[in-house]
């Protein structure tokens, strides 16, 4: 890995005892809800810091106070927050911009709705660094462990997976030479190789250059293999709650005696790329039962995302088809009846930018229920309710907006939106990538229960290999738009014979 060692002039790193020092701060929305109750928090230049706790207790929150961007009708009551000698709460407009430009650098965890999605990864870098020239974008990309080569740089930010569009907003979050950096789950989405050279890379950035690194995460060993010091935040423990039945729920079916609900058939895809196409999916084929649960892993920018939205109209193939219940499909969701997209509905791996930010959470609910005609306007608010407590929300984040939320919190409304449809398949993509362990089994014991009372059928796409292994029946792994080794769960991770599934289980798959 290319790590640029004379990327960050001495100049720029963090002197002083500490960068950063939060103390006691309380940060309340107009209602009096607490978001943060009296946190502190020191980062110090050379050391790495993990923020943890479970989904809603904070995080995000607190990364934001040290970048001076409290949440929109939110306030601090108590306490100090100092970054490199300054409060960046009390900073005046241009000052607070100098010190984000300069010195304070933030990745957000939703971090591709925060890029341009007109302009190329090359213009989306070379607009913050310090030095443009190409040849220092190509490193900053290689530094991120992005390819050079093959046009990634000249893509636009829709043409990259979850997890590029991620090291994308890295990259340009570092072509800044910071001397603080806050990261929001930086490994969320990324494959178990990508993960652990992402905490190699923060590891390097943090002893040779002498950043000050904080970062939200849920992954316990990351934390531990990665963090100098840990800081816990507490908050309402998400509870696990008991599915409410449906109506017409039936008694539990077994996936192997059902015809295939979901069929793919040669499945093409591609991106366009200066008026060319570039091709993403090769010939993909899948038969899904009633009640089953498919597994979809792969290095990132393999064409997973790509996949699940080709599959529910979201991207137009190039060649194959895609039936359900033997019918055949239109390419697009919008030339499908509206039954048909009921039946498929999918979860992204990026909420915030499917949620409509001036909408509350009990509207974006509320809608799909009344559209698809799963409840009457008289029910619909106790139905809402029903839903949120299945993903452990409280009722109180019915009145809240998408901004107000967690990330964990937004990705559990998404799924409960996703529920309020009352689909035949589940599409979900990282689906528990921002969730604490606790709400993630109590999300998946959720999705467990739907299929097995009600034959829903689930695709899973998910770099967590455990996760997978636990809850799907079949797997299928891809590997540049193929999909080169498939079958049972159990057997083909025990018995994987395509490289790039050995390579895979053992934690050492090329990132893309």
């Amino acid at each position: 890995m290319n790590h640029m060692p004379d990327w960050y002039p001495d100049s720029q790193a963090a002197t002083g005892k500490n960068a950063v020092r939060v103390s006691g701060l309380t940060v309340a929305a107009r209602s009096g809800r607490l978001l943060l109750d009296r946190a502190d928090l020191e980062l110090a230049p050379g050391r790495v810091t993990a923020v943890v706790g479970p989904s809603g207790c904070g995080k995000t929150t607190l990364l934001r106070a040290v970048t001076g961007a409290l949440p929109p009708d939110t306030e601090r009551t108590t306490g100090t927050v100092t970054v490199l000698g300054q409060d960046p709460l009390a900073l005046p407009a241009p000052a607070l911009r100098t010190l984000r430009r300069h010195h304070l650098a933030y990745v957000g965890q939703d971090p591709g709705s925060g890029l341009n999605p007109r302009m190329s990864v090359r213009r989306l870098l070379a607009e913050v660094s310090a030095n443009p020239s190409r040849e220092a974008v190509r490193a900053q990309l290689a530094e991120v462990r992005l390819p050079v080569d093959g046009g990634l740089q000249d893509r636009r930010i829709g043409g990259l997976s979850g997890g590029q569009q991620r090291r994308v907003a890295l990259a340009r979050a570092l072509a800044r030479r910071p001397a603080v950096l806050l990261l929001d789950e930086p490994t969320a989405g990324l494959d178990p190789a990508l993960r652990d050279a992402m905490a190699e890379l923060l590891r390097h950035l943090a002893e040779s250059h002498r950043i000050a690194i904080a970062l939200s995460c849920h992954d316990t060993d990351l934390v531990a293999r990665l963090a100098d010091d840990v800081v816990h935040l507490t908050g309402p423990r998400p509870r696990k709650a008991p599915p409410v039945p449906r109506a017409g729920s039936g008694p539990a079916r077994t996936p192997s005696d059902d015809p295939p609900t979901l069929t793919a058939s040669g499945l093409h895809a591609a991106h366009t790329h200066r008026g060319r196409r570039v091709p993403v999916l090769h010939g993909i084929d899948i038969a899904l039962a009633a009640g089953s649960s498919l597994g979809i892993v792969g290095a990132s920018g393999s064409g997973k995302t790509t996949l699940l939205r080709t599959l529910v109209g979201l991207h137009r193939p190039s060649g194959g088809s895609v039936s359900l219940d033997g019918t055949g499909l239109a390419p697009a969701a919008h030339r499908r009846s509206r039954e048909q997209r009921r039946r498929l509905q999918l979860v992204p791996q990026d909420p915030l930018g499917t949620l409509n930010p001036s909408r509350t959470v009990g509207t974006a609910l509320r809608r799909p229920l009344l559209l698809h005609r799963r409840t009457g306007r008289a029910e619909a608010p106790t139905r809402v309710l029903e839903l949120l407590e299945q993903v452990g929300l409280p009722a109180a984040a019915a009145d809240r907006h998408p901004h107000e939320l967690s990330g964990g919190q937004r990705q559990r409304v998404s799924i409960a939106r996703a529920l309020a449809a009352d689909p035949d398949v589940l599409f979900c993509d990282e689906v528990t990538s921002a969730l604490d362990a606790d709400t993630a089994v109590a999300v998946m014991d959720l999705l467990t229960d739907l299929r097995e009372r009600r034959g829903l059928s689930l695709v899973l796409v998910s770099h967590d290999l455990r996760l997978v292994t636990d809850r799907t029946n079949a797997v299928i792994v891809m590997s540049e738009g193929h999909v080169v080794e498939s079958g049972p769960t159990a057997q083909l991770f025990s018995s994987p014979t395509h490289p790039v599934t050995i390579a895979l289980a053992s934690g050492t798959a090329p990132g893309g």
